[in-house]
């Protein structure tokens, strides 16, 4: 038993050499469609799509992205964001946005998880709820890609991980939905709208993501 243990530091330097060499030589995987063409998750708005300025680009480093706003009577109703990355590494790796919204000036208040009652069976995305000089905004957000849904980032980052020294593919999109909470719309009105984005969201992003 102790001569076998002896070998144990060699071994698991081994694999971490393996899992190093996969990540190097990972794969780079495009879209099966492009985001711009994603359908609108709830009828009955229009939308308008706006570009994310090339510093923040640069920045953030997705492959290809859509932030659209959604609009009732010409008012804004929510936010849609979805950043898609064909690969990740060092300076080019999907962003919190619990690390982001923070430096844009908004405050958490509140954080936890919502579990969406999926055909293919329940996933579970964030919630976030977050305020900027009185103003508040509820927000769901999850991480989407090589076949899976998740909120928890730990397993994400292991998930990455794994895929990259097994599947030599790091290939995932960062979805956000943001939703303003006002006089006009409670929330849980917010809430409930969300949920239906979010529900009516995942499985066509399936569609457009790398299979």
């Amino acid at each position: 038993m102790l001569d076998r243990m002896r070998f144990a530091p060699a071994a698991v330097l081994g694999l971490g050499c393996l899992m190093m060499l996969s990540v190097q030589a990972q794969q780079t995987l495009e879209l099966q469609k492009p985001l711009t063409e994603l359908p609108d998750p709830v009828p009955g708005f229009t939308h308008k799509d706006f570009p994310v300025p090339d510093d923040q680009v640069a920045v953030a480093g997705m492959t290809s992205y859509v932030n659209r706003v959604f609009l009732e009577d010409s008012a804004e109703v929510y936010g849609l964001y979805v950043g898609f990355y064909d690969s990740q590494r060092q300076g080019k790796t999907v962003h919190s946005p619990k690390n982001c919204l923070p430096g844009a000036g908004w405050e958490p208040m509140a954080s936890g998880r919502r579990v969406l009652s999926l055909p293919g069976g329940d996933v579970e995305v964030n919630r976030y709820l977050i305020v900027n000089q009185g103003n508040q905004a509820l927000v769901y957000y999850w991480y989407q890609g090589r076949g899976r849904v998740a909120a928890n980032e730990y397993k994400v980052k292991w998930d990455l991980l794994r895929d990259a020294a097994i599947r030599r593919r790091t290939d995932e999109a960062l979805v956000r939905i943001v939703i303003p909470v006002t006089p006009a719309r409670s929330l849980e009105e917010a809430d409930r709208l969300a949920e239906q984005s979010a529900a009516g969201l995942i499985p066509t992003l399936f569609e457009f993501l790398p299979a």
